[in-house]
């Protein structure tokens, strides 16, 4: 399995991502901040986690292949992204054509959450629970 902690910040998830994929599985660290992607490196280095890749992210672009990911996760993030069509389209990029979504509101109302995956036409919510909602790529705009 291939994980995308896409907003890693710290690394919070990205421990929890690399113990759930395990040895076989890799897990994909991106942040924009230099920062964050250095504490990450740092962790990798103190942990002996090798699974994880930390990615610097260029505005939206993860650095990530296309179309690895079985699951991206963007959590406590979503909120500050400002193009948000542009955003959901690289998550989509690096989603496989069957891979999943995670993503929360944030500091943002669920109906804002709801209408910027809506009206990327990328996505379709798959289910909503209280945490996240879970989305799966929408097929007829697959490249």
């Amino acid at each position: 399995m291939i994980v995308v902690d896409y907003g890693c910040g710290p690394g919070r998830y990205t421990e929890r991502f690399a113990k759930l994929v395990g040895e076989t599985g890799q897990v994909y660290a991106v942040d924009i901040h230099e920062m964050a992607v250095q504490v990450i490196k740092d962790k990798i280095a103190r942990y002996q986690w090798r699974n994880v890749v930390p990615r610097l992210a260029n505005g939206y672009n993860s650095g990530v292949p296309d179309h690895v990911a079985d699951v991206v996760c963007a959590l406590d993030m979503f909120f500050i992204i400002r193009q948000p069509a542009d955003f959901l389209a690289e998550l989509k990029r690096i989603a496989k054509p069957d891979g999943v979504l995670i993503i929360d509101d944030g500091h943002q109302p669920r109906q804002a959450t709801r209408q910027k995956i809506l009206d990327s036409g990328l996505w379709n919510i798959a289910t909503e629970i209280q945490d996240h909602l879970k989305c799966k790529p929408a097929n007829d705009r697959f490249a």
